[in-house]
């Protein structure tokens, strides 16, 4: 499995795109006031859930319990926090249960936010059904784009929503599987999981 999960992207070096995205997520959350969340353990490593009064807004994968919260409390450092209510522990077991069985998507309230462009590409990730998969190059058509590939790249590695918003499922145009900024070995068992087929886009 990958090592501790760092929230600034895994494979994208071209910018730090969680800059933006972090400074997005504060404002919003500076209405919410408090963010809720709870860390489990999977078969896939750690995973910690986070959500507001609208809808889960984190979903974070890695190797370390310890990695997790400390990423997580740096990106949402304006917030208060609070571990383990019964409302985030809900939701962990429910991400926990699909991961085992990721046959359908991941049915839960979400409070998405980020640049004009990243909710582009995230709400068009949505649509990939699992099972399937689409291209870098792809996305970027569908979203009105073309030739963007490399932005929606780093608008994956910014999605702070893991298996909610299915970055997983983009792959390479020449099929290959690409990165992946919660680790490769975990796309690999995702879309395995899935059933999902490579494709070129």
């Amino acid at each position: 499995m990958a090592q501790a999960v760092s929230l600034w992207g895994n494979g994208y070096r071209e910018e730090r795109p969680g800059d933006r995205t972090r400074r997005s997520l504060e404002v919003g959350v500076g209405a919410e006031g408090t963010i809720r969340f709870t860390v489990a353990r999977t078969d896939l490593g750690w995973v910690l859930v986070a959500g507001t009064g609208r809808g889960l807004c984190a979903i974070l994968l890695g190797g370390s319990r310890k990695a997790l919260i400390d990423a997580f409390k740096a990106w949402f450092e304006r917030a208060e926090r609070r571990e383990g209510e019964p409302e985030s522990v809900r939701w962990a077991r429910r991400v926990a249960e699909w991961i085992v069985s990721p046959r359908r998507d991941l049915d839960l309230p979400l409070d998405i936010r980020g640049t004009a462009f990243q909710r582009r590409v995230w709400r068009e990730l949505r649509r990939i059904p699992a099972g399937g998969t689409a291209s870098y190059g792809e996305v970027a058509r569908r979203i009105g784009k073309p030739g963007s590939a490399r932005a929606v790249g780093r608008a994956c590695a910014s999605n702070p929503l893991a298996l909610a918003v299915p970055c997983h499922r983009v792959v390479r145009s020449d099929g290959a599987q690409g990165g992946y900024r919660w680790g490769v070995e975990r796309k690999r068992v995702l879309l395995e999981r899935e059933g999902g087929t490579m494709r070129h886009g």
